[in-house]
C-alpha cells in the first residue's frame, strides 16, 4: 500500500487506497453477483494477469474486504466472498456503473461482455419507482453462450444466470441492448431493424425500457 497513499485524512483518499489500485473494483464487481473460485473471477476477468488477480485478492483480504471459505464437501473448493465491508460497496459500485454507462459509446475492439458484466448492468440501470405494481419475468439472451433471466416482483429485482423458466418475453439483444436502454433507439425501432428480437407480447419491451434505463 506504501506506493498508494495519499498522505490525506480523507474518507475518498482512504477508499482509494483499499479499492483504487486497477482491477479491484471490478473484482468487487463480480463478487456482488456472488461467491466465486479464483478460476470463475480469471474467466470472467479474461484480461486479468493470473498473479495481478492473486496481488489483489491479498490485497483485499488484508483490508477484510474480501474473505476466503472453503465449501462443504463434495464440492470442497475455495471461493472468495465479500465481507459486510465488502458487501458496503454495492452502493458505490452500482452508481460508479451508472456514471460510467453514460460514456460508454460503441464497443472498443477486443472488448468482452460477461455473464457477471451483465447482471450488475442490470441492477445498475434498474429504477425501482418504474418497476411498482409490476410482476414480469423477463429472459434475456446475447448469443448462445450468454443467457441471463430477470424477476420484477412490485419494485425488486432479482437477476441471475440462466433461463428463466417461464418467462413474460424473451429478448434476444446482443450489442443492440445498449442503444436501447440509453434510448437511442425505440423499441419497435429496434424490432423492426433486427438488433432486437422477441418472443412474446412486443409491449412488454417497451416496459423494460421503462423499467431499465441508462440515465
Amino acid at each position: 500500500m506504501s506506493n498508494r497513499v495519499y498522505g490525506q485524512f480523507c474518507g475518498v483518499a482512504r477508499a482509494l487506497e483499499v479499492v483504487g489500485e486497477r482491477w479491484a473494483l471490478l473484482i468487487v464487481r463480480d463478487l456482488l453477483v456472488g461467491p466465486r473460485r479464483f478460476s470463475d473471477l480469471r474467466r470472467g476477468l479474461p484480461k486479468i494477469p493470473t498473479n495481478i488477480l492473486s496481488a489483489r485478492l491479498k490485497e483485499l483480504e488484508a483490508f477484510e474486504v474480501v474473505a476466503r471459505r472453503v465449501l462443504p464437501r463434495p464440492a470442497g473448493s475455495v471461493v472468495y466472498e465479500l465481507t459486510a465491508l465488502g458487501r458496503g460497496l454495492e452502493d458505490v459500485v452500482l452508481a460508479f456503473g451508472r456514471w460510467g454507462a453514460r460514456l460508454l459509446g460503441e464497443a472498443r475492439e477486443g472488448e468482452v461482455v460477461t455473464t457477471d458484466s451483465l447482471i450488475m448492468a442490470l441492477r445498475t440501470t434498474f429504477h425501482a419507482d418504474a418497476a411498482r405494481g409490476v410482476d414480469v419475468v423477463y429472459e434475456l439472451r446475447f448469443g448462445e453462450a450468454l443467457v441471463l433471466h430477470a424477476r420484477i416482483e412490485d419494485g425488486r429485482l432479482t437477476v441471475g444466470e440462466g433461463v428463466a423458466g417461464t418467462a413474460d418475453l424473451v429478448i434476444e439483444a446482443g450489442p443492440g441492448l445498449k442503444p436501447l436502454l440509453a434510448r437511442e433507439v425505440t423499441p419497435a425501432g429496434a424490432i423492426a431493424a433486427g438488433s432486437v428480437r422477441v418472443s412474446g407480447d412486443p409491449a412488454l419491451l417497451e416496459l423494460f425500457v421503462r423499467i431499465f434505463f441508462i440515465a
